[in-house]
């Protein structure tokens, strides 16, 4: 297709460590990744487990996250051979409700404090500012360019790489710097706890008939993307093109999807249709939003059918949440990358913890080991509370 956007460089952090070994093998390996965190209290709680880095109390800090995002971008950056001072859009997704004034307030009153804080509570309110995360990212990489961050929950970071493709397909600019970042804190724990989300055995498993639940974890992640031109023209190597990108709402529910997955497969049938494949004939891999939740699977499952058609018994389907947990406004880029070794690797990362199958649930799962494959073609998905849906095509260099 004219206007191609090539991936030439990514780095990536999750409780397995940094890098692609890591995750190769963490996630490709099927090794859960959840244990008790020791980051705060987690006596109140259903669970005391999460998907978290043993990096202690200090990784729930604002300089945590930005430390994290500034070094993946480094990587992504190094990799791809861009130099500081480079032209580059950056776009970031993450949080848009930052939990660094509500620990501000929560310190000021164990220690008796003033509430508003000053000077002081004036900077907190400043850093939770997502605008300013992304300011902050580009200049610790040396990119010029323009600025944005989306925060739509958890297709915030796939969503940032969405716009990226467009921005480059449209010739509005040749290179994007795409990064989300979300580490396991309190504040995010607590809702998920009191709307009995998360899972209280320790485990997750997508499409599983006993699925119980999801867990929160860590990622971090930035990919560069630029117009194949480009890299061509500054001897780049594509590690991987994104080929179509979809984005759809279905606005059934504040937080449950559409029970039939209609959002999902708008959003799949328009990447799949600007990808010059709209029946899904080339995919050989699908990379799930897969939560483990009793309403997502289900719901995910009838809208890939719906999207697949007769294929969709063929395509092997896995939920990396299984490994990592839910990455939250980092999901779509950490699982961009996964989707990316996929390819490149010719392994199938599986969906662990699968027990025994659900009638609703009827795709091939890759159940709990890798499986060598040859994919050429690789979708990948993420949703979000209030029907927000997004889709990615990826294709490995020819």
């Amino acid at each position: 297709m004219s206007g191609e956007v090539a991936v030439t460089g990514f780095g990536v952090r999750t409780a397995f460590g940094t890098g692609a070994e890591a995750l190769r093998r963490g996630v490709f390996g099927g090794i859960p990744s959840f244990a008790a965190t020791t980051r705060f209290d987690t006596a109140p709680y259903r669970t005391p487990m999460a998907g978290a880095a043993p990096d202690g109390p200090d990784a729930v800090e604002d300089w945590a996250l930005r430390h994290a995002l500034a070094q993946c971008g480094a990587e992504a950056r190094d990799m791809a051979g861009l130099r500081p001072g480079a032209e580059a859009a950056v776009l970031l997704g993450v949080a848009g409700d930052s939990t660094s004034v509500t620990r501000y307030w929560r310190a000021a009153d164990r220690h008796g404090g003033d509430r508003h804080g000053g000077a002081q509570g004036a900077g907190r309110v400043a850093d939770a500012v997502p605008a300013r995360l992304a300011e902050l990212f580009a200049t610790r990489l040396g990119l010029a360019g323009p600025r944005l961050t989306f925060t739509n929950a958890c297709v915030a970071s796939a969503a940032a790489i969405i716009h990226a493709c467009r921005l480059i397909s449209s010739g509005r600019t040749e290179v994007a710097v795409c990064a989300g970042g979300y580490l396991v804190e309190e504040e995010t724990f607590g809702k998920f706890d009191s709307g009995r989300a998360l899972s209280r055995d320790g485990m997750v498993r997508p499409f599983s008939a006993d699925r119980s639940g999801l867990l929160l974890g860590d990622g971090v992640a930035a990919v560069v993307l630029e117009s194949a031109g480009h890299a061509r023209r500054r001897g780049a190597r594509p590690l991987a093109t994104v080929v179509g990108w979809g984005a759809a709402t279905d606005a059934y529910h504040i937080s449950q999807p559409h029970p039939e997955g209609v959002g999902l497969a708008a959003a799949a049938r328009q990447a799949l249709r600007l990808a010059g494949d709209p029946d899904g004939a080339a995919l050989g891999y699908v990379n799930a939003h897969g939560t483990g939740t009793k309403y997502n699977d289900g719901a995910e499952t009838r809208g890939l059918r719906s999207v697949l058609g007769e294929r969709a018994d063929t395509v092997p389907v896995s939920s990396t949440k299984s490994t990592t947990g839910h990455l939250l406004e980092a999901a779509g880029v950490v699982e961009f990358v996964i989707t990316l070794l996929a390819l490149t690797d010719g392994v199938l990362p599986p969906t662990a913890g699968y027990t025994r199958p659900d009638p609703e649930c009827d795709l091939d799962y890759v159940p709990n080991r890798p499986r060598r494959a040859d994919p050429r073609r690789a979708l990948t998905l993420n949703a979000a509370f209030g029907g927000a849906n997004t889709a990615l095509v990826l294709e490995r260099p020819r």
